[in-house]
């Protein structure tokens, strides 16, 4: 670790030393987008000061704005400024791997043995803890983006329209990127982020010496062609042996659309993939997807590691005369391909211009009033989750262009209400993490179930 000396900038870090640090980020990185950003804040900014807190702020602005994890594109974009491509695809690869190594045994595990009584329990409790853990994100992220009445009113008419009228996510946030684009004109001090905290610039840091990044136009179409080839590369694979009508062209055609509209981090994409993997598809029931999240947030790497479970699921029950377990496993990783590739091509196609447009204003209101909708999408998630956890039917009513899902109140069930209450109390009133809560909860569904409650 480098040792910190006030006003030297400590020496530059070798691929080797870099490529050891993002090992112990992409095995360490519990809790979700805001944990992980935290903890590369801590190893980057704070200990080892490769990077300084405005440079490491305007990076993870960027990340926002793309569809994808941006905790993960974060690791990756800092990687490329410091060691360029090879640095951004060992610091994006290895924030993923660990935790899809782990996820990829859980689902193997879940789809073999998730009918027997002890697993289910186990899941009924940690419905419950994801549930919490939702409403702990919407909370989070509503406090810290929230901060004017023009902003409320962003969160509200984002629920709103995914909630009641049902309109397409893409058009929601990409609405309230435009309305921040020229709000941030019209009125900036309504659409600037709060003041953050002084004194973390007084440090130097590692990639205050690198030189401006310039852009070149023939970098980028060499990077765009590449990036294309790999992302179509499985489809030159899966339509020689099995045609176009599938389960691994639907995995590759749906998880590529989902990589290019799903704005706004993980509980976004989550609300996108649920809605369309349980309702559209029917690879998974609406207590699958809970299920996948509660894998998912047990282990390391981007929580969208739970679309590696969809796709594993999905192939499982549709092997094509595989070995299921096998095609499980092959749709988990076509899953996590198509997902990730786009995310490092972003940002090695964009990061050489953003770092151009550190102190432009418009976009920094583009991001601010994006982030105030994501407020909205969380919630329309955490009643999305707190419907199928807590009920075990729900019915959907219309009114004209009104699509209303609401719950039927005598399947109201007691035991998972009171685990939920349990685990909120743990995560938002003891503090106990993430990691505890769901261990917490896991226990108390198997006691549930033990005593046939559950």
């Amino acid at each position: 670790m480098t040792t910190r000396v006030a006003g030297l900038r400590p020496a530059f870090p070798s691929l080797r030393e870099a490529t050891a640090v993002w090992a112990r980020i992409g095995l360490l990185s519990f809790g979700g987008p805001a944990g992980q950003i935290a903890l590369m804040h801590r190893e980057l900014v704070e200990e080892r000061r490769w990077i300084s807190e405005s440079r490491f702020l305007h990076a993870l602005n960027f990340c926002m704005l793309l569809p994808g994890p941006e905790a993960q594109q974060l690791a990756t974009y800092v990687g490329w400024l410091m060691h360029g491509w090879r640095g951004g695809l060992i610091a994006g690869t290895l924030f993923v791997l660990p935790g899809f190594v782990v996820i990829l045994v859980l689902s193997a595990t879940y789809a073999v043995f998730h009918e027997v009584g002890w697993l289910a329990s186990l899941f009924f409790g940690l419905k419950a803890a994801v549930l919490a853990i939702v409403v702990e994100a919407m909370l989070r992220v509503g406090r810290r983006a929230l901060h004017n009445r023009v902003l409320v009113g962003l969160a509200v008419a984002a629920f709103v329209a995914l909630f009641a009228f049902n309109l397409p996510f893409p058009v929601v946030v990409l609405a309230a990127g435009v309305i921040g684009y020229v709000g941030a004109r019209l009125s900036p001090a309504t659409f600037v982020a709060p003041p953050r905290k002084p004194g973390a610039d007084d440090a130097p840091a590692v990639i205050d010496d690198l030189p401006a990044t310039q852009p070149s136009l023939a970098r980028g179409g060499l990077t765009l062609v590449v990036g294309a080839a790999l992302w179509l590369l499985p489809l030159a694979v899966i339509v020689p042996l099995y045609g176009t009508s599938n389960v691994f062209t639907s995995l590759w055609l749906f998880f590529s659309q989902m990589a290019v509209v799903t704005f706004g981090g993980a509980y976004a994409v989550l609300a996108y993939v649920a809605q369309e993997a349980v309702q559209g598809f029917g690879w998974l029931q609406p207590g699958e997807m809970v299920d996948g999240l509660a894998l998912a947030e047990t282990t390391p790497g981007p929580l969208v590691l739970v679309l590696s479970f969809v796709g594993f699921l999905a192939a499982f029950r549709a092997p094509l005369g595989m070995d299921p377990l096998l095609a499980g496993a092959l749709g988990g990783a076509l899953t996590v391909w198509v997902t990730f590739v786009p995310c490092f091509l972003w940002i090695f196609l964009g990061a050489p211009y953003v770092e151009r447009l550190r102190s432009n204003a418009a976009l920094s209101g583009a991001l601010t009033a994006i982030t105030a909708s994501v407020v909205g999408v969380i919630f329309n998630l955490a009643l999305w989750f707190a419907l199928h956890v807590l009920f075990r039917e729900v019915a959907t009513i219309t009114f004209g262009p009104l699509h209303l899902t609401a719950p039927v109140w005598p399947t109201l069930d007691p035991v998972a209400f009171a685990l939920s209450v349990v685990a909120a109390l743990a995560l938002l009133r003891f503090h106990l993490g993430i990691v505890p809560t769901l261990l917490l909860a896991g226990l108390l569904g198997l006691a549930a179930g033990f005593l046939g409650f559950a």
